[in-house]
């Protein structure tokens, strides 16, 4: 179904299931509020999300599937699957939920945030540039 964690930490809680409809999402969000301390505010990152409720510590933040966020948590699921799905050879969805779950608490063993290493100034020169490259191109 999901993965979210801590983006400063960079771990990662998880939950698995065959379907994300409505009631998967709320389900999911359930999960969340059993496992994350009831103190803490929680913001959900949602890239294209129809199912959601408003709950007193839930922040729920729409971004577009393009957004740099999304990059860092794609960037992880870059490192799964390089680094565990392709390796092995999954005979049933039981073993792949398996062999996520393993990959999932060795990550947490020694979690690490993904960072930016470039300034909003930095990536924002190099699309000016960009743009004014492609712009001059004569295409």
């Amino acid at each position: 179904m999901g993965n979210t964690g801590d983006v400063g930490s960079g771990e990662v809680l998880h939950d698995t299931r065959r379907s994300h409809t409505g009631r998967d999402v709320l389900a999911f969000f359930r999960w969340i509020d059993m496992h994350v301390d009831p103190d803490l505010e929680l913001h959900v990152i949602l890239d294209n999300l129809s199912a959601h409720n408003k709950r007193r510590r839930w922040h729920l933040h729409f971004t577009p599937t393009s957004s740099s966020w999304l990059n860092l948590v794609e960037r992880w699921f870059s490192e799964l699957t390089t680094k565990k799905l392709r390796r092995g050879t999954h005979t049933s969805v039981r073993q792949l939920n398996t062999d996520i779950r393993a990959w999932i608490d060795t990550w947490n063993d020694n979690p690490r945030p993904y960072v930016w290493t470039k300034t909003a100034d930095q990536i924002l020169t190099s699309i000016g540039n960009y743009c004014r490259r492609i712009n001059d191109s004569g295409h």
